[in-house]
């Protein structure tokens, strides 16, 4: 028993240096839940975010419902807020800051201000039994979310209650869990700040827009990985720089004049095209020289997003060097096309989710397109705009595609 809690104990400091590593929120927030089910053998849990008086989910998991799916495919995407009252668990732990273990929470006291609402279970055929929740606190007291484990298990399987080891793991883990938090919202707030320069710029590069490309590359790409058989430990790396990395593909227009970048009719002369194609390289030179991955990740988007598949001549910027492209004229000079798989493959990601987004959103010089018009579109450029293997991740995550389109709409919507 000694030697099993000490090799859990070296699994959770491996699995908190890990964490430290993430520098994306969301997927920081999504390894957390995992691995903290993981720690303690629980097969479902939620995690929550503090935002003002209210909760908001960000991720929930569940191995039984999983296992009913295919290879592949993920719970449905769920976005909801409520308020933080003591009438709901999660508020409760919210408000007062402590950790709650409930053994059976269809036998909790009549005293007791909490209730537990068994419509959830009712619709998905579940039994909810043992629950953990406790907060996501900083050093200061300050509530970054709530964290809620669901339904321990023995070694066999048998449902059974959070113990006081149980306890003492979540706690540890969730100590070093807010010091990752806090590091990455550091590096979210800087994010915010570029890309809220890009929106008073580009009215087009809002932080809806902005994160709906940011969610559709990461359901697109776990698809792909998955596809692909990429390695865990690989992909878990990968995604966590898509995420933040796609959020600037289009950054690069800061660097754009309003007359152009603003125009909506007419639409753009040929000269004025090719002065609006320079974004790219604008948004390339932002990163350069690249210091990490993220930088590398960064440029390779804001630079390629906008290549073709094929190699075709609406593809742009081609195969440039960052030296071949002057601020001053801010044209980007003819080169040879860029195809295939020499364009990286983050770039044809975001290529994927970039265009879907455009389409079925409304612009200044256009109406939306429906969501099955968009879909199609996609899908019949597979294999000359765009690449024919994420055109098939892209349809096989549909609908969590629309799920994210449904949690972030743009304002007027």
């Amino acid at each position: 028993m000694a030697k099993q809690n000490e090799d859990k104990l070296q699994k959770i400091i491996e699995i908190e240096k890990q964490l430290g590593e993430i520098q994306d929120v969301d997927v920081l927030l999504e390894r957390i839940l995992t691995e903290t089910r993981h720690i303690v053998n629980a097969d479902a849990g939620s995690i929550y975010v503090a935002e003002g008086d209210r909760l908001k989910i960000k991720y929930g998991q569940n191995d039984t419902h999983l296992r009913e799916l295919a290879p592949g495919e993920k719970l449905p995407y769920t976005v909801f807020t409520f308020p933080m009252n003591e009438k709901q668990i999660c508020g409760y732990v919210g408000l007062t800051g402590k950790p709650l273990n409930i053994e059976d929470c269809y036998q909790i006291p009549e005293d007791k201000p909490y209730k537990f609402n068994k419509n959830t279970d009712i619709t998905t055929d579940y039994r909810t039994k043992s629950m953990y929740t406790l907060p996501l606190k900083m050093a200061n007291g300050k509530l970054l979310g709530v964290l809620q484990i669901i339904n321990a298990k023995d070694e066999e399987g048998n449902v059974i209650s959070f113990n006081e080891e149980a306890e003492l793991l979540i706690s540890h883990f969730a100590a070093s869990a807010v010091q990752a938090l806090q590091h990455a919202y550091l590096t979210s707030n800087m994010v915010k700040r570029m890309l809220k320069m890009a929106e008073f710029r580009d009215p087009k590069e809002t932080y809806p827009h902005v994160e709906r490309v940011s969610s559709y590359s990461l359901e697109i790409y776990d698809r792909w990985a998955f596809n692909h058989n990429v390695p865990s430990e690989e992909m878990h790396k990968y995604r966590d720089v898509l995420k933040i990395a796609a959020k600037f593909h289009d950054v690069g227009k800061v660097g754009i004049s309003d007359i152009i970048l603003k125009k909506a009719f007419p639409r753009f002369t040929e000269e004025e095209r090719n002065i609006m194609k320079g974004h790219t390289c604008i948004g390339a030179q932002l990163f350069d020289p690249p210091e990490s991955m993220l930088d590398v990740m960064s440029q390779e988007i804001a630079l390629h997003h906008h290549d073709r598949w094929d190699g075709g001549e609406s593809g742009y910027p081609g195969n440039i060097r960052l030296d071949q492209f002057s601020l001053k004229d801010g044209v980007v000079p003819q080169v040879e096309p860029l195809s295939g798989t020499d364009i990286p493959l983050s770039a044809r990601i975001v290529a994927v989710a970039d265009v879907y987004d455009a389409l079925s959103h409304k612009r200044c010089y256009k109406q939306s397109w429906s969501i099955e018009d968009s879909f199609a579109e996609i899908q019949n450029s597979a294999g000359t705009h765009f690449d024919p293997e994420i055109v098939l991740a892209f349809m096989q995550v549909k609908d969590r595609i629309c799920s994210i389109q449904m949690a972030y709409p743009d304002e007027e919507e």
